[in-house]
């Protein structure tokens, strides 16, 4: 088993381009599905926000989908990372 990068490499590829860390964690249909979901909820609540409203408050439902994705390359990262730190501390 191949060492996986630590989790904060990851998490900070997560945050700097949506999808790329479901990419490093290789679960890329993943990735494309959050940026999928993210572009959509994003167009949808900056067409149906009202004018008054801010910029996030229009990008509102894609900067949930950005969140969550970041969240979800981290947590994907940590269990990947601490798995094989298990298994290299048990060798037999």
């Amino acid at each position: 088993m191949t060492r996986p990068l630590q989790p904060l490499l990851v998490l900070l590829s997560a945050i700097i381009l949506p999808g790329s860390g479901q990419v490093i964690n290789r679960q890329p249909v993943r990735g494309l599905i959050f940026v999928f979901f993210m572009l959509l909820l994003g167009g949808f609540t900056l067409i149906t926000a009202s004018p008054n409203v801010s910029l996030v408050g229009k990008f509102a439902g894609g900067i949930f989908v950005y969140a969550m994705a970041v969240f979800d390359a981290y947590k994907h990262a940590r269990i990947r990372y601490e798995t094989w730190r298990y298994a290299e501390e048990h060798k037999a």
